[in-house]
């Protein structure tokens, strides 16, 4: 049997992308959280300073603690020398005081507090050091998938090497939102006062919440190395969506662009229906069956997040390996379905057997190698007869 590569081209009613969002941001990345779709992503795998951002991997790495038992919400902690020598922001602790595991994490998350960073950097670390706490950072992001992040420190302190891409902090965001969801709310909190005599140093950064466009984390940075940024969520109805930014110039532009970008992502997406379960979109040829060919299906109902604007077409690709030997079962994988959108990902849909194929019995295994046959030699002619050269 000789098999090929098949590809059957047809047209399924689908919307014209939308414009893609020219951010000032040096690197982006936006995606739909609920369905994986990337909807803007501009140098998103460079890796760059982090800033305070990088926080958001101490915060995964306590609650990792607090889940397997290794740290508790109620405990407290003590406040080393080195803690205490950091500036910028911080929740003005003092070496030898003990704060509790609660008291630090929502000062992490709310005031950014590069002093709560490092308190529990060195109650975690192998060896009690912050540069210890960094290489078991850096080990964590390899395995949550974040191959573009190398850490130096536990607060975002400027520092060389400390690197993080902005789809690393995408991927991280996401884990915190699905793998944390009981500590999640956390990021939503606008002010906290953890010292009475700082009661100016209290409310969160982040310029989206309580704007009423469902943002609800998660983090803001800024150094001079590496600008403004953030970290940013958000929920509309069943959607989520998740997007990166950094290198703006300023705190105002920062929040303008990050609220252009949640506006964008939620109004001019929508999720579609297109073609339900068990639909037959295309036939493939059968080899030995009972039947010469069975019918392509999904095998759940295909929904794209897709630009808003209709009336218009795009190409769709049934790609499979042919023809298929019988017998084949209803549900057995053949096919796959793909799609593709500029500016958005391709999107491939697996398509099973619509029903089952028996083999063929004698009669039609008989048809099946006289097919055969007759292509072969329709394919390959017989070579002229040439009359034997006569002899000397």
């Amino acid at each position: 049997m000789y098999r090929f590569a098949c590809i059957f081209a047809f047209v399924i009613g689908l919307a014209l992308p939308a414009a893609a969002f020219e951010t000032r941001a040096t690197a982006a990345y936006v995606i739909d959280q609920t369905t994986g779709t990337v909807l803007l992503s501009k140098n998103a795998n460079e890796a760059l300073p982090p800033a305070s951002m990088s926080k958001l991997m101490t915060l995964y790495m306590a609650f990792d603690a607090i889940a397997d038992g290794r740290l508790q919400l109620d405990e407290e902690l003590l406040v080393s020398q080195h803690a205490m020598s950091f500036g910028g922001s911080t929740l003005f602790l003092r070496a030898g005081e003990r704060v509790k595991v609660e008291d630090l994490i929502r000062g992490i998350i709310v005031l950014s507090g590069n002093d709560a960073c490092v308190v529990i950097a060195e109650a975690l670390s192998r060896d009690g050091t912050e540069a210890g706490f960094a290489q078991m950072m850096t080990t964590r992001a390899r395995e949550l998938g974040m191959t573009n992040s190398t850490f130096a420190n536990s607060s975002g302190w400027p520092a060389a090497g400390h690197r993080m891409s902005m789809k690393d902090l995408a991927i991280l965001a996401d884990r915190l939102i699905k793998d944390y969801p009981t500590y999640y709310p956390l990021f939503s909190q606008k002010e906290f006062l953890f010292d009475p005599k700082e009661s100016e140093n209290r409310l969160n950064r982040n310029p989206l919440l309580g704007l009423g466009i469902g943002a609800d984390g998660l983090k803001t940075g800024h150094t001079r190395e590496a600008g403004y940024g953030l970290v940013g969520s958000a929920q509309q109805g069943d959607r989520r969506i998740i997007f990166v930014l950094t290198g703006l110039q300023s705190s105002a532009a920062r929040a303008e662009e990050s609220e252009k970008i949640v506006n964008w992502a939620f109004r001019q997406f929508a999720q579609k229906e297109l073609i339900k379960a068990g639909t037959v979109i295309a036939e493939a040829e059968v080899w030995n069956g009972a039947e010469t060919t069975v019918g392509l299906v999904p095998a759940q109902d295909l929904s794209l997040l897709l630009p808003v604007l209709s009336g218009n077409t795009v190409d769709a690709q049934v790609r499979y390996t042919g023809p298929v030997e019988a017998p084949i079962s209803a549900g057995d994988q053949l096919a796959e379905l793909v799609i593709a959108l500029d500016d958005l990902p391709e999107t491939r849909l697996p398509l099973v057997a619509a029903n089952d194929v028996p083999a063929a019995g004698f009669v039609g295994k008989m048809r099946t190698a006289t097919g055969v046959l007759v292509q072969q030699v329709t394919a390959s002619p017989a070579a002229p007869l040439q009359a034997p050269s006569s002899a000397n």
